[in-house]
Parts: C-alpha cells; structure tokens; sequence
C-alpha cells in the first residue's frame, strides 16, 4: 500500500494537472504494450500499434522493464500543473546529469533478476551510464519514434478521456472542495484524512512535507496509480482514467446517420465542457427522457463519452464530437 501523508498546507497546495502528460502516457504505454491484459481497452491499440516499432523497442526494454521500476528520469518533474509538452520534456530527459543517471541505473540494476541481466541490456545500459550526448540523444531519439508510433496518433482519444477525468475531478472541488476531489477519485485511491491511501505494489509511505500534490490522471495507467521513487522530487500522482466499455478508438458506427436533426445538434452543443443528464435537460431545453436518450445516441455515434460520477452520469465530448462542433477544425496534437 502507498501512504501519502498530507498536511493543511499540502492540501491547499493539491492540484489538477491541465492534461495528459506527454512522456507519462509514452512510458505507461510502453506497459501496456508488452501486457495482454485490458484487452477491450487496449487490444486494438496493441495491433496497430506493435508493426509499426522496430529498433527503438530494444533500447526502451533495457531501461523500462515489464513492470516494477523505470527510472524517475524519463518522466521530467514539472512545478505546476501544466505538463512539459513532448519537446520540453525530451530535453528535459536530454539534459539528465550524470549522476542523476547512475544513480538511477542502479536502482534499476538491483531491481532486475539476475537471469534478465543480458548481455545485450547491459551493453546498452552501461553506455547511458557514462551520461555524454550520444548515448542520451539515443534515447531520446528512441523515445520520440516510440513516441510518433505508439501515442501521437491516438493522441485527441487521450485527450479526450483525460479532459472527462477533470471534468469529474472539477466538479467535485467545485462542489465539497479539496476534501471532495481527493474522496472522488478512482477506487484504487482512498482518501483517510490525513492519509491519502493509495494500492500500490509495495508498501511505502511518502511524505508532503508542504509541497503538495500533482494528481495526473493517465489514459495508459492501469491498475494501481504510479509515484516518482525519490521523495525529493516534486510529489506527483500518476492515476488511471476510467475508460468506456466500447473500445477507446472504435471508430463511429453506422448510428452517425442518426444524428441529423436540429435538437440533437442542440444536445451536443449542450455538452460543450461537460454535464450530467439533467443539466443536458435544463440546458438544451427538453425532457429529462429525451437528454438520455439524445445522449445515448450521441455516445453510440462516438461523440460523447458518458462516465458515472456517484448517483449521476456526467457526459463530455469525444475528439469526434468536438470535431463536428468546430466544423472540421482538428485537435491540436502535445
């Protein structure tokens, strides 16, 4: 179990990241690559995905293992709650120091089973242990063509499940405030005042001490939240979204023809930053029957993401559905 410890100071210090995070979906995504579980979620994504790697899986598998450990590194600690950006951040990795590097190489070492220590991974491995541009910009080039394969083209689907994660989360600290947000998380994270506690692989207790708390939510965390390993870093909260139970890049059905009409196009305007069922009702100007209903379409077709929060169900935009409101316009791409 993971205990995060929050004092009155670090809980007014909690905040929302703004999106999903670059290189934490391109890390835990990597996981989710070599992990045949959650196949309804991820079994499409894994076969588009996995002819498009070549070279660059061999380098990622020596410093990311299956699961357990990977260095903080490769994941950069942002101040605020605007994440990096995939540029920012892979010169953030870029510029890791030496020591910084060994250090964390170590940890890694100690962690893996002497029959995983193969000579190939370690060759490659001792040559980012030196530090020096070349083995970092190697790397670095690596993660950014895993990158470009693996998360840059789903990347308005991401967006789009994280940006219905903080609408939850936004609503809950609009409505009972810090103490709401923290109770309103996924399951896996309980909030036992003082203590945020978290199932975790390993027991471990990690303290605010004032700094307070990044909560990140994640398209490609499953199961069991993730923390940085040094406690020196700027605490972070790394946290799975839930995810529909049709497929996350199903493409729309043949229910698109039914969304001509002037009161459903009204309905998805409605949505706009999200809503519960009767607030869609209120806003669109109909019949408590007919939003569900309209909403019900709506999600059939791919254009809202419907997730329940306590006794009611708060409906966002899918990138479809914000597409067709801007009239074509495309979803800007971290």
């Amino acid at each position: 179990m993971l205990r995060i410890h929050v004092s009155g100071w670090d809980l007014s210090r909690v905040r929302m990241a703004s999106g999903p995070d670059a290189l934490w979906e391109t890390i835990l995504s990597f996981h989710r690559l070599r992990d045949r579980r959650a196949s309804a979620v991820f079994g499409e994504w894994r076969a588009e995905t996995r002819p498009k790697l070549s070279g660059e899986v061999r380098l990622l598998s020596a410093i990311v293992p299956q699961r357990g450990y990977f260095p903080d590194f490769l994941t950069p600690s942002q101040e605020n709650s605007e994440p990096l950006g995939l540029d920012a951040g892979m010169e953030a990795v870029r510029a890791t120091s030496p020591e910084r590097l060994r250090a964390e190489l170590a940890v890694l070492d100690a962690q893996r089973a002497p029959d995983a220590r193969q000579p190939a991974r370690r060759a490659r491995l001792d040559a980012l242990r030196e530090g020096g541009a070349a083995p970092l910009g190697r790397l670095v080039d690596a993660l950014r063509d895993y990158h470009r394969a693996a998360v840059q083209p789903y990347w308005p689907h991401i967006q789009s499940a994280v940006g219905a994660d903080r609408a939850i989360r936004g609503r809950a600290l609009l409505d009972g405030g810090t103490d709401a947000l923290l109770t309103s998380l996924p399951p896996v994270i309980r909030w036992r005042a003082p203590v945020l506690e978290a199932d975790y692989p390993v027991d471990r207790d990690l303290r605010l001490d004032g700094r307070g708390l990044l909560l990140q939510p994640s398209f490609f965390c499953r199961g069991t939240p993730v923390v940085l390993r040094d406690p020196l870093l700027p605490p972070v909260l790394v946290y799975p979204v839930a995810h529909p139970v049709a497929p996350a890049f199903a493409e729309p059905g043949p229910w698109l023809g039914r969304l001509l009409g002037q009161t459903r196009s009204t309905v998805l305007r409605a949505i706009g930053d999200g809503c519960t069922t009767s607030e869609l009702a209120r806003r669109a100007g109909v019949s408590l029957a007919s939003a569900s209903q309209h909403a019900c379409v709506l999600r059939e077709a791919g254009l809202v993401h419907t997730l329940r929060h306590g006794g009611s169900v708060l409906h966002t935009l899918t990138p479809l559905g914000g597409l067709l409101l801007r009239g074509g316009a495309p979803l800007a791409v971290s």
